[in-house]
């Protein structure tokens, strides 16, 4: 097994030149956030105030079963409400009540702001307020925007999230305690429960959490792990409320996993003796795991396309463990703060681009013509076709993939594509 590389303030890309660029882009909407926030939250319900267009988003991206009744669904903006030839504040009373009459089990409503509702400015964070009143103490009624007018598809979870920080209730001392923020799968949140109990960090939660009633409290005495790197705005709001951010790594591959649980444990005291032997079983079969991905992915080169903000932690993992070079790093918004530790080890020389100007990405992806493309589904079509493999980045959200355990199924999302290609072309 390699041994685990030490991050060194100044090496990297810490202060690389970053190229940005503001033109035409191809992104999903905050609403497809959705999808894996309304598994994550077993009680709550996402209602979206928007159109047709916004429904068939969901439903597509979910692949909704027709018998399947799932935890979300669209008030539909039609024509009498964008004239304002009805009162759009109690049609959505009425959609509401009508909800909650039906379903109820729910204990979270989120009222899910979309283009078409914040276009016609339908104040959601008033109708919020006035239902939750109505409703409360049985349920408690939320809102944030999804609307992609300004957004990157992941930055609805960072909204939804940080929505639910002003909610959390205030801890009754100010004891240490870690809270790791960002929705994860509940077999790898369940994962790092146990790595955490096993360093002697007792006192540990998630956020979201599972139920509406569990959320996290919150003291000044909270630390808290991003889990996620698009999480600006929740981070900001834990931070408002005294909480404060553990600095480190994201947890892809056992390199990245191994400094996110290092920085706990060094926050909380846990010794070196002790963190080598809760770890070294996990690193070990990560290593194993990613050790036969490595014969295929070594040498090969990526181009990643800014689409979901996971781009700069995926691409330190290919990397220095998969031995991938990277021909171009574009991300929606690089947080060098949240980031300054992912930067440190790519390698120096990295080209690095912010923000999109599709079409001249595109031209720059053409001229390299990368062994792997890692893109939106819009791009991934059109480039497969000029014999471009590809990767879809919103697959890389929606798959469990943090921690020692996932580390190869990870990797495998990257060597899959280029099977398939070598299939074709055999």
């Amino acid at each position: 097994m390699s041994p685990v590389i030490p991050i060194r303030a100044g090496s990297g890309c810490s202060d690389a030149p970053v190229r940005r660029e503001r033109g035409q882009r191809e992104v999903f909407c905050g609403l497809t956030g959705i999808i894996w926030l309304h598994r994550k939250i077993q009680d709550a319900f996402f209602l979206v105030v928007g159109s047709r267009t916004c429904a068939h988003l969901i439903q597509s991206a979910a692949g909704v079963m027709i018998f399947a009744e799932p935890r979300f669904a669209t008030a539909i903006l039609d024509e009498r409400d964008l004239a304002g030839l009805a009162d759009a504040q109690d049609e959505l009373d009425r959609v509401v009540t009508r909800l909650l009459q039906r379903r109820p089990e729910i204990r979270l409503l989120f009222l899910v702001g979309s283009c078409p509702s914040e276009v016609i400015k339908l104040d959601l964070a008033r109708a919020a307020q006035r239902l939750s009143a109505q409703f409360s103490p049985a349920v408690r009624v939320l809102n944030y925007s999804g609307s992609g007018i300004e957004t990157t598809f992941t930055q609805g979870e960072d909204a939804c999230l940080a929505a639910l920080v002003p909610q959390l209730a205030a801890a009754s001392d100010d004891a240490p305690a870690l809270m790791v923020v960002g929705a994860l799968a509940d077999v790898v949140e369940d994962q790092f429960a146990r790595l955490f109990a096993e360093l002697g960090i007792g006192s540990v939660s998630f956020l979201p959490a599972r139920r509406a009633a569990r959320m996290p409290a919150i003291s000044a005495g909270t630390r808290f792990l991003l889990a996620q790197p698009f999480l600006a705005d929740t981070a900001r709001a834990l931070e408002a409320r005294g909480a404060r951010r553990l600095a480190a790594p994201f947890p892809l591959g056992a390199e990245g996993t191994t400094a996110w649980l290092r920085a706990a444990a060094d926050a909380f005291g846990v010794s070196a003796a002790r963190f080598e032997r809760v770890t070294a079983p996990g690193r070990e079969r990560a290593a194993r795991a990613l050790a036969r991905h490595r014969l295929l992915l070594g040498g090969k080169r990526i181009f990643f396309f800014p689409d979901s903000q996971l781009e700069i932690p995926l691409a330190r993992f290919l990397s220095r463990e998969l031995q991938v070079e990277l021909v171009e790093v574009g991300t929606p918004y690089l947080h060098r703060q949240h980031l300054a530790e992912e930067l440190a080890l790519l390698p120096e020389g990295t080209a690095l681009s912010e923000g999109q100007h599709l079409e001249q990405q595109l031209d720059r992806c053409r001229a390299a013509r990368p062994d792997l493309v890692v893109c939106g589904l819009g791009l991934a079509n059109p480039l497969e076709a000029e014999g471009l493999t590809t990767k879809w980045s919103i697959e890389l959200v929606f798959t469990p993939v943090q921690g020692y355990e996932q580390a190869g199924d990870l990797a495998e999302l990257f060597t899959r594509p280029l099977l398939r290609r070598e299939k074709l072309v055999a």
